[in-house]
């Protein structure tokens, strides 16, 4: 395979994934699937497990399920790998059907946090989950990878617990918590974990995997990058590093010694290495080189009258100088503000973010230490470096290892079919899909891949890619011909980064493309245009759509990549995210102007028109964004009405650990600027947040202006706004004057997590009842598995508190 040689900086700072001794139990080969039962495992011979995985999602053995991955590559290094998916949490004993782990735990908490996972932006409970059999809700606890972690412990005391998964990510320091409003400690010291690998940690993993296979302690493993971990006092691996004091919310830095007052100009000018004397002064001075001009020549405009008087010369201490170099940044730790200071001071909050933020780049990144605790209690979180990025060969190494492509067996119905009851949404949406590509550069401040994956891309081989199309051609039950996507978090970030390699090593700049497209960046799509056209010419290959989130505004630097795309790999709709059309809470987001979007949207029409296709662009937008104010999302709806667009999906903030956007909400402040205690006239340190349930939903109700449920809410608000001039019935108008009789309800495209438009719940029989079998299943009955919230549209219980006149069918 000719994979494209690496000349990115980190191609050569990091130990190879294929360079390890394989470990002695690599004798065994590999498993059709990685075994969840006792049964397997003594059908592959095996009478232990090295390594358990526990993960809250269903087991799909798949390269886009965090779990499959980290399995097979342990396993591809030797090691007998079990998961245990899904498990009931109420006791440890669902934690033993495995025995016990030779070597350690891994746990996650699956491929989403398990709080974002299980509610709503609203706090509301959903019902499903689509990373389970069925789409059934509930099958995992809230903060699963803490609860996961306790049981692990009570299941086997002595074996380590290594945890990982975005859950840990996220969660690494201190951390604004929006589903209880509070800044949570780090997930290291509530889970109590002996080591949290954060990011996609197979170097990382395969590293303490081996050493701890070595019989070396866990509580020795200090220095693996993409790693944090409590670390003790008594550590002898915590001497001698170089700690900058960064409690406060000055920049971290040398402070100058005060000049004391009593000392004479001379004594001063000595103490600096200096003198006074003109004697003692550099030639240039005492020749009055200040007074000659350009050519040489002495201009009388400049002559002193006083010759004998001249400026002080200042030069810093030879003895000095071996204290004033700037310390290794690899023996350089920053010490952020404690647990203690920011769960009580948002202000100190933010510093802490931007600080982490400030700290994401692999080629120059300080290790961070956060203290937890105080008096005898006190322990200190040691966050390592984030872990080198893979290389092309060793991304080729891990998506091309031995995957089932499906879901465990145990899973399908009684035809072995993963279909109707069986079926596992997420496993649905990527069974055809192809993952290029890892990272992001845009650092758009809502979202979590820039704390989880980072913002360098890392890329597979253009063979590596095309054999995974083939495999799922020949191998995928079901497939049809059609690739349902090609890319990644991003659809087009694919072999593209800085132009220079010391540049890439030494930027600290949190995006790439905002406020405009770095000048050090390369936008060239050719790689993945040759790519497009080489997998849609394979026998066999009806169609290769593009499913990933598209930055349109490095589309258009390639008008050849927006034809390739728009003509060969759209269904038809193409979704793309402006998130917003005012300049207010674009620049809080970190996303460029409305402008991108209309020059890709003339270049998708002009495109589509030449190919004589009628193609649609679909954009989605944000309501309720830190730095949003009403007036903005009055200007959004208007712009939607006026370009034709009825938004049936709305997406409301979500505030997910750690994110800048998150620490924007908690602290009212923008971390995205220089963060100050004392508030100055300075635009972007004051941000609006949009808080409590009433301005939420005004937000989303400015996106869906043409709902009538939504017309008295944002009646009101105009009116109050003085825009009552847009309430009427002409078509320039929002909303109309008149009101149709409405149910309240909304049909989203969640629709077990909304009530029906047009449907009125019923009321449940008298007769119904816990046990009366008859009415099971029924209209307005709950029905087994399913959480009663009111996002079902399901009747409260019948408990047998109200009278029985009162639970009459209406």
């Amino acid at each position: 395979m000719n994979a494209p040689v690496d000349v990115s900086f980190f191609a050569r700072a990091a130990k190879p994934l294929t360079s390890y001794r394989p470990y002695w139990a690599k004798r065994f080969g590999t498993a059709p699937f990685l075994p969840m039962s006792r049964a397997e495992m003594e059908k592959l011979g095996w009478d232990s497990c090295d390594i358990i995985l526990v993960t809250g999602d269903a087991y799909v053995d798949h390269p886009s399920f965090g779990m499959a991955v980290i399995g097979r590559t342990l396993e591809a290094q030797g090691f007998r790998v079990g998961i245990i998916a899904q498990p009931d949490w109420q006791s440890a004993e669902p934690f033993k059907v495995l025995g016990k782990p030779n070597l350690f735990w891994g746990v996650t908490a699956g491929n989403m946090d398990s709080m974002i996972n299980r509610y709503t932006a609203d706090r509301k409970i959903r019902s499903d989950d689509a990373y389970t059999p069925g789409d059934i809700g509930g099958k995992r606890p809230d903060r699963a990878a803490i609860v996961y972690s306790q049981r692990c412990r009570e299941a086997y005391k002595d074996v380590p617990i290594i945890l990982g998964g975005i859950e840990g990510s996220l969660r690494r320091i201190a951390h604004y918590d929006y589903w209880s409003d509070k800044v949570r400690r780090s997930i290291v010291v509530d889970a109590k974990c002996d080591l949290l690998l954060y990011g996609n940690a197979e170097r990382a993993l395969v590293e303490v995997a081996h050493r701890i296979a070595a019989r070396e302690p866990v509580e020795k493993i200090t220095d693996v990058r993409g790693t944090a971990f409590v670390r003790r006092p008594d550590d002898e691996s915590g001497k001698g590093w170089f700690e900058i004091d960064s409690t406060t919310v000055d920049e971290p830095g040398r402070v100058e010694a005060h000049i004391n007052p009593y000392m004479t100009t001379s004594e001063q000018a000595a103490s600096q290495g200096s003198t006074c004397s003109k004697e003692d002064a550099p030639d240039s001075i005492a020749t009055g080189a200040n007074e000659t001009g350009a050519a040489g020549q002495k201009d009388p405009k400049l002559a002193d009258p006083n010759p004998a008087i001249q400026p002080m010369l200042f030069v810093a201490n030879p003895a000095l100088k071996a204290r004033l170099k700037v310390p290794p940044r690899d023996k350089s730790v920053i010490r952020l503000p404690s647990y203690e200071q920011v769960k009580s001071d948002p202000v100190l909050y933010a510093h802490a973010n931007r600080v982490l933020h400030l700290e994401t780049n692999p080629g120059n990144a300080r290790c961070l230490v956060q203290a937890h605790g105080e008096g005898v209690t006190a322990r200190d979180v040691w966050i390592n470096p984030p872990p080198i990025p893979l290389t092309t060969a060793e991304m080729d190494y891990v998506f091309d290892l031995h995957y089932a492509r499906s879901p465990h067996p145990s899973y399908a119905d009684e035809n072995g079919s993963h279909d109707g009851a069986t079926k596992i949404p997420a496993w649905e949406m990527i069974r055809f899909s192809v993952n290029i590509m890892r990272g992001c550069f845009g650092g758009c401040t809502f979202c979590s891949i820039t704390e989880h994956e980072g913002r360098i891309i890392q890329s597979r081989s253009e063979d590596s890619i095309i054999q995974e199309i083939e495999d799922i051609r020949d191998k995928v039950k079901g497939f049809t011909g059609t690739i349902s996507d090609l890319g990644g978090p991003t659809a087009n970030m694919y072999r593209l980064g800085c132009k220079s390699p010391e540049i890439e090593a030494a930027c600290r700049k949190p995006s790439c493309v905002y406020p405009g497209i770095c000048s050090n960046l390369g936008t060239n799509h050719d790689p993945l245009i040759k790519i497009y056209r080489r997998g849609r010419a394979l026998k066999g290959i009806k169609k290769i759509l593009i499913g990933s989130g598209l930055r349109y505004d490095l589309a258009v630097k390639s008008p050849e990549y927006v034809k390739e795309l728009v003509q060969h790999h759209v269904g038809g709709y193409l979704k793309i995210a402006p998130e917003h059309t005012e300049q207010g809470p674009l620049t809080k987001m970190m996303k460029p102007g409305i402008g991108s979007y209309d020059k890709f949207k003339q270049m998708f029409e002009k495109f589509s028109e030449e190919a004589g296709k009628k193609q649609f662009l679909i954009p989605y937008f944000i309501a309720a964004h830190p730095g949003t104010s009403d007036e903005d999302m009055m200007n959004l709806a208007i712009w939607l009405k006026k370009n034709g667009f009825r938004a049936d999906q709305v997406q409301t903030f979500y505030p997910s650990p750690m994110a800048t956007a998150t620490a924007m909400y908690h602290s009212g402040r923008n971390p995205l600027t220089r963060v100050r205690r004392e508030m100055r006239d300075v635009a972007d340190e004051s941000v609006d947040i949009v808080r409590g349930e009433k301005r939420r939903r005004l937000h989303k109700a400015f996106l869906r202006y043409h709902d009538p449920n939504n017309w008295p809410l944002l009646r009101e608000a105009l009116k109050a706004m003085g825009r009552a001039d847009l309430i009427g019935n002409g078509k320039h108008h929002l909303i109309p004057t008149f009101q149709p009789l409405t149910d309240g309800g909304y049909q989203s495209a969640r629709r077990k997590n909304s009530t029906p438009v047009g449907q009125r719940v019923q009321q449940p029989q008298a007769a119904a009842s816990a046990g009366n079998k008859a009415t099971a299943g029924k209209p307005g009955q709950p029905q087994k598995g399913r959480i009663l919230t009111q996002h079902t549209g399901l009747p409260p219980r019948v408990t047998g508190s109200a009278k029985p006149s009162a639970r009459k069918a209406r």
